[in-house]
């Protein structure tokens, strides 16, 4: 029922319980980019699992290929700084961070850019063993827009963090 309203991703409750929420960003062809509807549907699938009280947690994954491999660089080519500024570009992409109810992160495959972003939102992050993690905009000219470089200096310090962010390197899990 609730994954047929949704174009960019699967979404369905389960566990023994049925007490589990489950996210899977779906757009394969595009390694899960992270486009405009992909975000906005995820954050009415948090929204309702948010007001379910059947959900006592929330696992959010993409395939083993990619869990997400950042921001969809296609959409945003076009736009300059005042159009993504003036019409909030990332608005809203905090939402996961916002929600009280646990989220996990099952990462295996690309976390790059928005996607590692997206999964360091997130309470805790289970990476399988071909999970890899970076902040490549820097190989774009860019820099990580949604608060990757103090979200990734949390989480693996300073130094490390300064070396994937100034040199777009990964790492794996």
């Amino acid at each position: 029922r609730a994954g047929a309203a949704f174009q960019y991703l699967l979404v369905q409750k389960t566990g023994a319980q049925k007490n589990v929420g489950l996210i899977q960003l779906n757009r394969p062809q595009a390694l899960n980019a992270l486009c405009e509807g992909l975000m906005a549907e995820l954050r009415r699938a948090l929204e309702a699992m948010e007001s379910d009280p059947e959900v006592g947690a929330i696992v959010l994954t993409g395939s083993q290929k990619a869990f997400a491999a950042g921001a969809d660089i296609k959409e945003m080519q076009n736009k300059t700084f005042q159009e993504c500024y003036s019409s909030g570009f990332l608005a809203g992409w905090d939402t996961v961070s916002l929600v009280r109810k646990p989220i996990i992160a099952a990462v295996n495959g690309y976390a790059l850019g928005g996607g590692c972003e997206l999964a360091m939102m997130c309470d805790i992050i289970y990476a399988g063993e071909k999970a890899q993690f970076g902040q490549p905009e820097i190989l774009l000219g860019t820099i990580p827009g949604a608060g990757g470089t103090q979200r990734l200096t949390r989480a693996v310090g300073k130094s490390l963090a300064m070396e994937m962010v100034l040199t777009g390197d990964r790492i794996s899990a």
